[in-house]
């Protein structure tokens, strides 16, 4: 986004953890080590009482980019994510409230262009059987839209992966039938 000559450039990420977001801020600077502002802010918990977050003007009058940056964020349906908005000065001052409304577009602007996706809660499994069930089992976690991290042959197949955790009761249902040892990570 362009507003009287700076540019605005915002980039959102998914983040899991502080450290999270300040790897993500860092590889900003990196690929725009030249801009004049790195601006960002995030949210992170289950829900808005458990929520935690940040923000930073990096050097732009307090309150006029980190706080409108976090405003919008807290007003998604999303949890877990992190905005930063790179700023190239132009030489023109847009002042307090041209700043505010630039940094408030360009984070709207890019989740207007965002393609959202639910996360999903999932239960991370490791299962032992023979290798006669392992299409079986191949074909139960297809339909409880399972992800196979790894398969390891051996006298018996053992196979690690994640179960979306509303899938969970189900499979553990379907498997109890044969002889299958299932273990559920915490």
């Amino acid at each position: 986004m362009r507003n009287k000559k700076s540019q605005f450039i915002c980039w959102l990420k998914t983040v899991d953890s502080r450290e999270d977001a300040m790897a993500f801020l860092a590889i900003a600077k990196q690929t725009y080590p030249d801009a004049r502002h790195h601006c960002w802010a995030y949210v992170m918990g289950a829900n808005a009482q458990s929520q935690t977050a940040a923000m930073s003007d990096d050097e732009e009058p307090s309150g006029t980019a980190g706080k409108p940056i976090l405003n919008v964020l807290q007003h998604k349906p999303v949890n877990n994510i992190m905005a930063i908005v790179i700023r190239y000065f132009g030489g023109i001052k847009l002042g307090a409230g041209g700043l505010v409304r630039a940094y408030s577009q360009s984070v709207e602007q890019a989740f207007s262009e965002a393609e959202l996706a639910p996360i999903v809660p999932v239960d991370s499994f490791t299962a032992k059987f023979d290798f006669a069930q392992e299409q079986w089992v191949r074909h139960q976690l297809d339909l409880l839209n399972g992800t196979i991290l790894d398969v390891e042959y051996a006298e018996s197949v053992t196979m690690t992966g994640l179960i979306p955790s509303e899938g969970l009761q189900q499979l553990q249902n379907a498997i109890a039938s044969k002889s299958i040892d299932l273990v559920i990570e915490e």
